[in-house]
């Protein structure tokens, strides 16, 4: 005769109750750990990481007065030192809040003057030099994936025409179209910036509005979805 084992059925309710709890728990613990990883860099920069930047402007200018320059403004000009970029992001944990930001001094390129119009310019901007209040993060070096990426570009896609010729120490204006590469995506952007010609140099700020879905730039869920790349340049022949 064989004997049959059978479960009581609140022993069988009361295993299934177990597993239900744990599977919870453990629901409720990874989503903690996740909501204090995103809390903690989010206290960081926010509140660690030292003041905001300002935007950028042009450099102080310390010559005297503006007038017609007595040298055209046509050449090549080279960015050299004082020449900054970078990028800025609104805050948007627990709503609006300030902005992260994050510069090098690392920009190569050029700009072609002809006829006082710009024909060709192109940059390129080294993406592991970037530095947020003064320290390399690790956490933005993944996100723009600067290991497969290390470098952004812009190069010029249609010329610059001023509305007039430059006059030495007096900022102008002027709508500019290019190409903007990085993260392993390029797209067309237009923006525009604010110049000054002073005779052996020539200086630009600006910023590019980017959305980072178009670049498949996945930013931490504590910043806003879109942002800017500022740069100034400072350029001699």
């Amino acid at each position: 005769m064989t004997d049959a084992i059978r479960l009581n059925p609140s022993q069988g309710r009361s295993a299934s109750s177990r597993k239900r709890h744990w599977l919870r728990w453990v629901v409720v613990g990874v989503a903690t750990i996740l909501v204090l990883v995103i809390a903690g860099l989010y206290v960081f920069v926010h509140f660690l990481g030292g003041a905001t930047p300002a935007p950028l402007t042009l450099p102080e200018l310390h010559a005297t007065g503006a007038g017609v320059g007595s040298t055209s403004i046509d050449g090549t000009w080279t960015a050299g030192k004082g020449s900054l970029a970078g990028y800025r992001v609104r805050e948007d944990f627990l709503g609006p809040g300030d902005s992260v930001v994050g510069r090098t001094n690392g920009v190569t390129g050029h700009v072609v003057i002809s006829h006082s119009q710009v024909s060709s310019a192109s940059f390129r901007v080294d993406l592991t030099s970037l530095k947020s209040n003064g320290k390399t993060q690790a956490q933005f070096a993944g996100i723009l994936g600067t290991a497969s990426h290390p470098d952004a570009t812009l190069t010029l896609t249609a010329p610059i025409v001023p509305s007039s010729s430059p006059a030495t120490n007096k900022e102008f204006r002027a709508n500019v179209a290019g190409q903007l590469a990085m993260h392993g995506s390029t797209h067309s952007v237009t923006f525009e910036i604010t110049a000054r010609y002073g005779g052996s140099t020539l200086e630009a700020v600006g910023s590019v509005p980017i959305v980072f879905s178009d670049w498949d730039i996945k930013a931490p869920t504590f910043l806003q979805s879109s942002g800017v790349v500022e740069f100034q340049l400072v350029m001699h022949r």
